[in-house]
């Protein structure tokens, strides 16, 4: 799995970082910044969780 971002959408809420800090973070612009786009799998529910939890929807998986 892969994670995409559309950064015109985040609005710094950091629900993804709270879910998954080892994979999302915010700038100094606090918008998301992917650590990286592959998901692994034993980082796969807690992204999935941070996918949930954007209120604006503005990360999502994608299949590899």
């Amino acid at each position: 799995m892969n994670i995409e971002a559309d950064l015109g959408k985040c609005q710094g809420f950091a629900n993804c970082v709270m879910a998954a800090p080892e994979v999302f973070d915010l700038d100094d612009a606090s918008l998301v910044v992917l650590a990286r786009r592959q998901v692994l799998p034993d980082e796969l529910e807690d992204v999935r969780e941070a996918v949930r939890s954007c209120p604006v929807e503005a990360i999502w998986l994608t299949e590899s």
